[in-house]
Parts: C-alpha cells; structure tokens; sequence
C-alpha cells in the first residue's frame, strides 16, 4: 500500500485551473519530485495535500485512510511533516528547544507547566540533531544560524512527529551548491533509514536528478510526465516544456 495516494485533484481559482485532474502514489522510503515551471501548480498541489486548501475534487489518501480536507493540525498529528521553501523556526530560541518544543507539541505535552522547558524531551532532542548534524550547535539561538544550518533544523523538527510521510517546499532554496547536495543527500538517507515517504518540489534540476527516486512533472496544472529520472529526462514532453521555459537538465 501506498504511504500517500492521490487521485483526480483539482482545484480552480476564479475560473483559472490550477491543478486539474492530478493523480500519483509515493511509496515508503522513496524521494518523490514534482517538478515543473512557474505556475504548473506545484504549490497549490502541496497545499491540498497539508489541509491548507480544500481541493474541489479529488481524493487524498494516506496509508489507505482518507484525509481530503482535513485540517493541517490533523494532517500533521496523522504523521506528515513539512518544510517550507523559507525556514520556519523560533530565532530567539536555541536549536534544541526548537526540537523540544516540535516534540512536545506532539506529545501533547505543551502544557507541562512543572518542568522547565530545557529538560523535557532533551535526549531525544539531541538524538534528533545528531542525525541531521546539528548536535554541536543545540545551545546556540536558530537567530545566528547559517542559513543551511537553519534548514538541518527544520528537518530535525519535521522529523519530531514521526512522520511516515514528509513535504518538503524547495527545501534547497536560498542555500549554496554544496549545501543543496548535502541536504538532499541527508535526506535521502534518512528516508530510507526510517522508512520515511519524501515528497518534494525543487528548481534545481541537479539536485533532483541525483536524488529522486521518480519524479513527476507539472505543466498548467496538469501531469504531463512521470517516470524514473531517466525516463523523464528522455521524455519530449518534458523537453518541450522545460526548453520552453528557458531551463536545461542538468542545470538549475
């Protein structure tokens, strides 16, 4: 069974058609890209599948239980993490306190007035930024954080609720090269160690191509191709549309 299992989405906005008839499974352990030009609907797709839009039609499926339309606090305590293309983290806070508090929250446990903060959670905490290579920094504020440092760290708090399937928005954006390839590559072994389901948009044809297990493409709301990385990059299709657009494979 798939981890999340889309079918026959749409969503229009004032007449214009933004995702139209979009249908696709991402199975466990696998890195999942959607990739297309400006305006192909990726966003909107994302946002159907995190609650924070209602999708006009369509289903929505995740580990076989349907959650279209369900609210983003309810998508998110059913196991769904997200990244977002610009960091969302407390900066006054320390880096570990940023995980605690994710791994309170999913524990319900945010209102533990008789412990202080900075003792709950901790060692998983630490466990947490030791995957993603941040321990050595738990006690510094996210505030004066290198911004490809503040990204590990948005993945540490994504992976507090145990996801079995997580969204990642540009995930890449803002950061060097080097960082681009590191932070995929990362995930990508965390995804494969916990099992995890990757679903992620991303302008930079480099870091999909070297990292995707599949991808699928976009265009004006519709998919036009899908297939392993090779496949999709064969596809004319997909050649027409990107060449269209002014992009190349294996570029960003």
């Amino acid at each position: 069974m798939s981890v999340l299992a889309v079918r026959d989405l749409r969503k229009s906005f004032g007449g214009v058609q933004a995702v139209g008839g979009v249908s696709f499974d991402v199975d466990s352990g696998e890195l999942l890209a959607m990739i297309g030009p400006n305006g192909a609907g990726k966003t909107t797709c994302f946002n159907m599948l995190m609650g924070q839009l209602r999708p006009d039609a369509g289903s929505v499926s995740l580990a076989g239980r349907d959650i279209t339309g369900f609210a983003p606090r309810q998508v998110w305590r059913l196991g769904v993490g997200r990244t977002f293309q610009i960091t969302a983290t407390f900066g006054s806070m320390t880096v570990a306190e940023n995980v605690q508090m994710a791994l309170l929250s999913h524990r319900r446990a945010l209102n533990s007035f008789w412990t202080p903060a900075a003792k709950l959670q901790a060692e998983e905490a630490a466990s947490l930024l030791e995957q993603v290579g941040m321990v050595d920094q738990r006690n510094r504020a996210c505030g004066v954080l290198a911004y490809g440092d503040l990204k590990r760290v948005e993945l540490a708090v994504a992976l507090a609720n145990q996801p079995r399937l997580l969204l990642m928005d540009e995930p890449t954006a803002g950061m060097a090269p080097k960082e681009r390839v590191a932070l995929m590559e990362l995930t990508a072994t965390l995804s494969r160690g916990r099992n995890i389901a990757v679903l992620f948009t991303e302008h930079d044809m480099d870091v999909v191509f070297a990292q995707a297990s599949r991808i699928i493409v976009l265009n004006r709301g519709k998919l036009i191709a899908q297939g392993t990385p090779a496949q999709v990059r064969a596809d004319k299709d997909v050649q027409d549309v990107y060449l269209g657009s002014g992009s190349t494979f294996g570029g960003h």
